[in-house]
């Protein structure tokens, strides 16, 4: 049974083959069935873009939250699992824990999704990869600098993408923020003069969620690493992408988010058709 945990392991035609599928006509291959979606971490992107993207595949999302499934304490992992297998065509999760998603999968007959967990996000990844090819025309050989706190799940899902299509992506961060566990080729660097040149600049929040105790030293850390008009200018050509949710003044300035070069509702749009485009590649697996 094929999951789709994280990007790592995949091979150049399995994601090219998802990218085609999210800009393809959308086939019913739910229709009559449920799409389990277990949120233990609140969302906005993610849950309206897989809940239409299960829609627009013919199935009914069920939208379920840890307390009424109790995973591990009222009832096991593998009996969660294999109970959702028998109302759904696919299990998505969104969690804290990456075991916990590995744990499904190894119990679940049917497609297990990663929507999120604390290393890997790979539909955020898939969303980026297609945004880079709309805007660029492919996404070999394309400039990606991201920049700030560079070894959260966004990070890791991009230089796992990039590295498997061939973008020459370099993580611009200080040290002890830079990717622990890079893909081959992936360039990391403390230096801002590395934007020079980019295709794409990406940014994500400095302070994700459940991050909250450490704001005093990651706003420290990394406050030189704003992505402002400064900055830019060293890349006055490049596009700019961020996941979402941003905030104005930290990671990067109003004028750049909201500014002519960023793209960010294209990508945020994208969720959408890449989790469509996911969905369908993993139903028509053998």
């Amino acid at each position: 049974m094929k999951h789709l945990l994280s990007l790592a392991g995949l091979s150049r035609a399995d994601i090219e083959a998802m990218l085609a599928m999210a800009e393809a006509t959308p086939a019913p291959l739910l229709a009559g069935k449920g799409a389990a979606l277990y949120f233990e971490k609140p969302s906005a992107r993610t849950r309206n873009s897989t809940e239409l993207a299960v829609h627009q595949l013919g199935g009914h999302p069920i939208y379920l939250t840890a307390g009424e499934l109790g995973i591990g304490t009222r009832e096991s992992v593998e009996d969660v699992a294999r109970t959702l297998a028998c109302y759904h065509g696919v299990i998505c999760a969104r969690v804290f824990d990456h075991g916990l998603l590995q744990a499904l999968a190894a119990a679940s007959p049917v497609p297990v999704v990663n929507m999120l967990s604390g290393t890997d996000h790979p539909l955020q990844g898939l969303a980026d990869l297609l945004t880079i090819r709309q805007l660029c025309g492919r996404i070999e050989g394309v400039k990606v600098a991201y920049v700030g706190d560079g070894d959260n799940n966004v990070a890791r899902s991009l230089a796992q993408g990039c590295a498997a299509l061939g973008a020459e992506l370099t993580i611009v961060a200080p040290e002890g923020y830079q990717l622990s566990d890079a893909p081959a080729g992936v360039v990391q660097t403390a230096n801002q003069s590395a934007v020079h040149g980019a295709d794409v600049v990406y940014s994500d929040v400095f302070v994700s969620m459940g991050q909250d105790s450490e704001t005093e030293r990651r706003m420290a850390d990394l406050a030189a690493y704003q992505v402002n008009e400064a900055l830019m200018a060293r890349a006055p050509d490049a596009w700019f992408l961020h996941c979402l949710p941003a905030r104005r003044g930290e990671e990067v300035s109003a004028g750049v988010i909201d500014g002519p070069k960023s793209a960010i509702w294209r990508q945020a749009e994208n969720r959408m058709h890449t989790a469509r485009g996911a969905l369908m590649w993993l139903l028509q697996q053998d």
